[in-house]
């Protein structure tokens, strides 16, 4: 097990690697969260900082935890290759397409429709584990371009934001996630 406070130049590679990583927030008080993340929507942005655009689902955890505590954990681990986990511990903060800073934020991205937040985290741990557990898979595919994409692609902005207004402004907590500005 390796620990420090940085990303150096080979934990960088391995994430950058890596098709999926998991996301784990929690409020004060109720569930903690932890939700899959990929389709290349993570950025380093250097050897403390990492930012990833989040996409619209079902759900919206990540921004109401955020608004109440700005704990976050990412973990990396790989399903093929040699056997490594690396967890980055760290703060965070969410911003939304209604935020000024929103345009300056996303820039580093494609434009994906039903982009909701961009989550922005500052590092302050890294660790690794050895992985053995983690099983070797083989990546068919990200269901994300070929599903996830074109179902927001078809509502166009008006039915994101009535899906945002049913789905995604609080957490199954009840807590408010601040996706359309005014809660």
């Amino acid at each position: 097990m390796a620990i420090g406070s940085k990303l150096n130049r080979s934990f960088r590679a391995f994430i950058e690697r890596q098709p999926v990583f998991f996301v784990a927030t929690a409020a004060p008080e109720g569930r903690v969260n932890v939700s899959p993340k990929g389709m290349g929507t993570l950025e380093i942005l250097s050897d403390s900082r990492l930012r990833w655009l989040n996409l619209s689902g079902s759900g919206n955890e990540t921004a109401a935890h955020l608004r109440l505590s700005d704990r976050m954990t990412l973990m990396f681990c790989a399903f093929e290759g040699d056997a490594r986990i690396l967890r980055v511990y760290g703060t965070a903060r969410a911003t939304h397409p209604h935020d000024s800073d929103w345009a300056e934020r996303t820039a580093v991205f494609p434009d994906l429709a039903g982009s909701r937040q961009v989550i922005d985290m500052k590092i302050d741990m890294v660790q690794t584990s050895c992985g053995s557990g983690v099983p070797l898979m083989e990546l068919k595919a990200q269901r994300g371009h070929d599903e996830l994409v074109p179902y927001f692609e078809e509502m166009g902005p008006a039915g994101i934001a009535a899906y945002w207004q049913r789905k995604n402004t609080r957490s199954i907590d009840g807590y408010e996630t601040g996706i359309l500005g005014d809660d």
